[in-house]
């Protein structure tokens, strides 16, 4: 990538919240049928609620600012305070979500093992299991799908189910951060009410790979979303003409999943290019969905990511990786202008 004394063009890849609203998105904003949702009375808001939940298999929903919230309400309504939650060592919303549910819920966050795409060992969360006495009560078991920490992983059903089966057999409930789970959906070629079946509440994001600018869709049984939708309330996230936002979530359950594959064919590609790289560490045979983790064998995330930002490039460089997200804008040829960019900072050695 030539500089000749300007900036280069920037090529970013830090995540797929990243995305813009397309003109579609736009003009629905702008058209979007209002009422005051708190009443439950925003036409656009409850289609949208409809919606998710048809796609779930579930019996309903309800639209939230972020997937932060969703999880959120959702551990705030399936546990009580002082019981625990089970989930991953490398869970986001463990790591990446500043201990709210331990703030807000006085939930205990037992993290367990996982392996390299993520997963859960079922004969751990069987092993702590209270003998009983005095512990905590075990409520919630979280599934993350797709997997950030384990390079975008997709679970199948088959591979999750013996997690919720354990679960269950033990008095918890299943909640899947499904942040993702369209991008599983597309990558396994399986609805994504197939993947929510094994969980009891599933929450997903609009605002990443499929382009909405804000929220998330917790659905559930319709007891359980009551419970949800006062806990949301609760915490400020009680929505009023909301339709202007929940229109672009509708526009992008009917026009972004299918192209979320666009995202998968660009990951693998980065990953290819990087493998090829010295100092970089891929397997592109781990990439399943739209995200990429790069071991560096100097071990320094942050300053990579900082070499590369003056390349024209981004990346979320953190301890000895750096992670890059392809997304709805980014090109086949903006992977190739940054795998030479990339490949450009290090014969450099700056």
């Amino acid at each position: 990538m030539a500089n000749n004394g300007t900036a280069p063009r920037t090529i970013d890849l830090r995540s797929d919240t990243l995305t813009k609203p397309t003109d579609a998105m736009r003009r629905a904003m702008a058209e979007a049928e209002v009422g005051d949702d708190v009443y439950g009375e925003d036409p656009t808001v409850n289609r949208l609620e409809e919606t998710a939940a048809r796609l779930m298999g579930k019996e309903a929903g309800l639209y939230v600012t972020s997937g932060t919230m969703g999880n959120l309400v959702s551990a705030l309504s399936w546990c009580n305070r002082g019981d625990e939650l089970v989930c991953g060592v490398d869970a986001h919303l463990l790591v990446n979500e500043m201990g709210a549910i331990a703030t807000f819920g006085g939930v205990q966050m037992r993290a367990l093992p996982n392996d390299h795409r993520g997963l859960m060992d079922p004969d751990d969360v069987e092993l702590i299991v209270p003998p009983g006495g005095y512990f905590p009560r075990m409520a919630l078991l979280t599934i993350e799908n797709t997997n950030n920490r384990g390079n975008g992983a997709a679970y199948t059903v088959e591979q999750m189910r013996p997690l919720a089966d354990v679960a269950r057999a033990n008095g918890m409930n299943v909640h899947m951060d499904g942040a993702r789970i369209f991008n599983a959906s597309v990558a396994l070629g399986v609805p994504p009410s197939e993947l929510a079946s094994v969980a009891d509440s599933v929450t997903f994001c609009l605002s990443k790979g499929l382009s909405a600018p804000v929220g998330s869709v917790v659905t559930g049984s319709s007891e359980f979303v009551a419970r949800a939708r006062r806990m949301r309330k609760m915490v400020g996230g009680g929505l009023r003409q909301a339709g202007v936002l929940a229109a672009a979530g509708l526009v992008a359950l009917d026009t972004m999943v299918d192209r979320l594959a666009d995202d998968h064919a660009n990951a693998k590609r980065l990953a290819e290019g990087l493998a090829r790289i010295p100092g970089f560490q891929v397997d592109p045979d781990t990439i399943e969905t739209n995200i990429v983790y790069a071991e560096l064998d100097d071990g320094d995330g942050p300053g990579t990511s900082a070499r590369l930002k003056e390349r024209g490039v981004l990346g979320n460089g953190r301890f000895n990786w750096v992670r890059f997200v392809p997304h709805y804008g980014i090109t086949a040829e903006d992977i190739d202008e940054a795998l030479d960019a990339i490949e450009s900072t290090v014969k450099a050695g700056v």
